[in-house]
């Protein structure tokens, strides 16, 4: 029987020989497969999220291209790379890329002639926390002094204690009065007025003192 189409061998032959050569592509066949097989994609130069309005103008651009110049974009890097970089799309994030490269050069070039500047301010502070925090320190442990010696001095103990040194110091002077005036060193009528104003003053405190230590000790 005649075998229009060749023998098995024959076709096997063609199929290799044609797979020999035809060129092959240098992308990964997963970019050509799926229903977004039409947006060109290279890592890290096309932001995954195209909007319709920029994948309509890259498809536009696409049709008015010959075969030959479809499949050399599919086979020939190069070729692929130097289509990409003349889509206005992303030669817009080039320059914003090379923008934010620049302020960044320029931010750290401030930073850098600010250093001086920084390192003087860290001296001051570290004068200030040295120096003046300490004389606020002093000043302040001074006062805390003076405030518990004013605490102390007007607790009721202290008030107490000194309102029976003051008593013990009248009973005292009205003893003395009373020898001059038994050793006759003084008129009789100097004596009953002085004597009896010591007396008076000794008896108003004693009642404070009592007063005083009563409540002190309800309290």
């Amino acid at each position: 029987m005649f075998n229009f189409w060749g023998s098995k061998e024959q076709q096997q032959g063609q199929s290799h020989l044609s797979s020999e050569t035809s060129p092959q592509p240098w992308y990964s066949p997963s970019l050509v497969t799926g229903p977004s097989s039409s947006r060109l994609q290279t890592s890290g130069q096309i932001p995954s999220h195209v909007s319709p309005g920029e994948t309509a103008g890259i498809v536009a651009i696409l049709k008015d291209k010959s075969v030959d110049e479809l499949k050399n974009l599919l086979s020939d890097k190069n070729a692929y790379q130097q289509f990409l970089y003349s889509l206005d799309q992303v030669a817009i994030q080039n320059n914003i890329r090379e923008e934010l490269r620049k302020e960044t050069l320029h931010l750290a070039r401030e930073n850098l002639e600010k250093e001086p500047e920084i390192v003087e301010l860290r001296n001051q502070c570290r004068i200030i926390r040295t120096s003046e925090l300490a004389t606020a320190q002093e000043k302040l442990n001074e006062l805390e002094n003076q405030r518990e010696e004013i605490l102390k001095f007007y607790s009721p103990g202290s008030l107490l204690h000194r309102l029976q040194d003051a008593m013990n110091k009248v009973d005292e002077e009205s003893e003395e009065l009373q020898h001059k005036f038994m050793e006759k060193d003084i008129d009789t009528a100097v004596f009953v007025q002085k004597y009896k104003k010591l007396r008076s003053k000794y008896h108003q405190r004693a009642l404070t003192h009592l007063a005083a230590k009563t409540s002190s000790s309800f309290g």
